[in-house]
């Protein structure tokens, strides 16, 4: 029993995988569904669909590469769904839910920001949900967040 609970933590997902619902933090709107992912020990978060635009809209505000950019090819010829925005996060020292390191781009103005994702447990206070805040920063702490609300994969990929 002891090896079963051991081997489920050191090998359980951490909670920021998984699917979440972008919100604007100035309009309170939803703006798209992403899964964010692990691969080794790299975050990365793909939109799976996005609201008020077509689902094959080209990210084409990007440039054309950006350093470290996890995919091939000319970002701003790239779809917006199903290409990953975020990207070489790092597990912080503060242990599961909290990763940074890595860089955020917005696919709507092709701007890059330092990116970090902390997991916001549910308390009954503030967080009222399990809440995914995402980060983006230009330097020494400037920047804003954005909190996700967590969804299903159903829910992530129906947006419109």
């Amino acid at each position: 029993m002891v090896f079963v609970f051991i081997t489920a933590f050191c090998f359980g997902a951490d909670p920021v995988e998984g699917f979440w619902i972008s919100v604007d933090d100035k309009t309170g709107k939803t703006t798209a569904g992403w899964e964010i992912y692990t691969v080794g020990n790299k975050l990365y978060g793909k939109i799976l669909s996005v609201t008020g635009h077509p689902q094959d809209v080209r990210a084409d505000k990007c440039k054309d590469s950006y350093r470290d950019f996890p995919v091939s090819g000319k970002v701003n010829q790239m779809t917006v769904v199903g290409t990953p925005w975020i990207f070489d996060l790092t597990l912080d020292r503060a242990g599961a839910g909290n990763w940074s390191g890595g860089q955020v781009i917005d696919p709507d103005n092709g701007s890059m920001y330092k990116c970090k994702i902390i997991f916001r447990p549910r308390d009954g206070k503030k967080f009222m949900t399990d809440t995914l805040e995402m980060r983006g920063e230009i330097g020494l702490g400037i920047g804003r967040s954005q909190y996700w609300r967590q969804a299903t994969r159903e829910e992530a990929s129906a947006l419109r």
